[in-house]
């Protein structure tokens, strides 16, 4: 047993040292400011003038795309980075069922995380934030993905997290229900508050405000899905100390918070006219979701889990 865990270290330790370091030097030219843009987006998504117009909540980017110890968006390692993801496009998309570029990936995220519009493929605020993230992953090779849009740092690890977590939350209960409220409690309203509206830099995970406004992702966001959500949670939270929290605790604190009042999904809201769009890269035209509907793709029963 110490031998495979010697191995297993020594093979982690190898795969983090082959990973390409966060360049430290801005493009030059015209490529230099449109990675600075990129950047700046991602750090202020719901307010900068190129975006705002297509966020219908309080999130921005950095959100759930944290910040590394260099402070810039994204350049984590766990899951959630921007390191290496664009070396994965183009890839296939399940969800989506076509292959996607990175720029297709980045907007459809407005429609969900962001619960807002999503912007025009190639406009300057979409070539932006693709530099950005192009950028970022400088020095990997290139693998496009034939499963899934995701980082080649974390694709494989994502995919096995999802797997594990469906499992258990196809177990759940109301006490498991209790248990997320109570992590919930300890572990996370000092920062997300405990009404999950968010306090200061720190973002909301649910509700709305006083002008009935949804404050966070909508039900149609990976966040909302109670496999994905606690695969996130685990390697990222509480911020700062990723990976103390148990499975079975991330797993419920995800079950908690997504049991919680957050804008339904139909993807038809969430696109410009077809006229003013142009072609929407997916064979899937027509998707709803509501907090009802992800708890039942799980088999279990919103209000059974909540105690209703």
């Amino acid at each position: 047993m110490k031998k495979l865990l010697l191995i297993i270290t020594l093979t982690s330790l190898y795969a983090f040292a082959q990973t390409p370091e966060v360049p430290k030097t801005y493009p030059n030219g015209e490529l230099g400011k449109m990675v600075k843009l990129g950047e700046a987006i991602m750090n202020e998504t719901n307010t900068h003038p190129l975006t705002k117009d297509f966020v219908g909540n309080n999130l921005q980017c950095k959100s759930c795309h944290i910040q590394g110890a260099d402070g810039k968006p994204g350049t984590i390692t766990t899951i959630g980075t921007f390191r290496g993801t664009a070396a994965s496009f183009p890839a296939f998309s399940g969800r989506e069922k076509t292959v996607q570029t990175l720029q297709d990936r980045i907007n459809n995220c407005y429609m969900r995380s962001m619960n807002g519009t999503r912007p025009i493929v190639d406009t300057k605020a979409s070539v932006a934030m693709a530099a950005y993230i192009t950028w970022l992953s400088t020095g990997f090779e290139i693998k496009m993905d034939e499963k899934r849009p995701c980082s080649v740092l974390t694709s494989d690890r994502w995919a096995a997290e999802q797997k594990k977590f469906a499992a258990i939350q196809k177990k759940a209960t109301h006490e498991n229900y209790l248990a997320g409220k109570k992590t919930f409690e300890t572990k996370c309203a000092s920062c997300h508050g405990a009404n999950g509206k968010g306090m200061a830099a720190f973002p909301p995970l649910w509700g709305q405000d006083e002008k009935g406004k949804w404050l966070s992702y909508n039900t149609g966001a990976g966040m909302s899905k109670l496999n994905k959500a606690p695969a996130w949670i685990k390697e990222n939270m509480p911020l700062g100390q990723g990976g103390t929290l148990s499975d079975q605790e991330a797993a419920d604190v995800a079950l908690f918070i997504n049991a919680q009042p957050r804008a339904s999904f139909d993807l038809k809201d969430h696109l410009l006219p077809k006229e003013k769009m142009g072609h929407y890269n997916s064979d899937v035209h027509e998707e709803k979701h509501s907090v009802e509907s992800n708890f039942k793709a799980f088999g279990l029963d919103l209000k059974t889990i909540k105690g209703n």
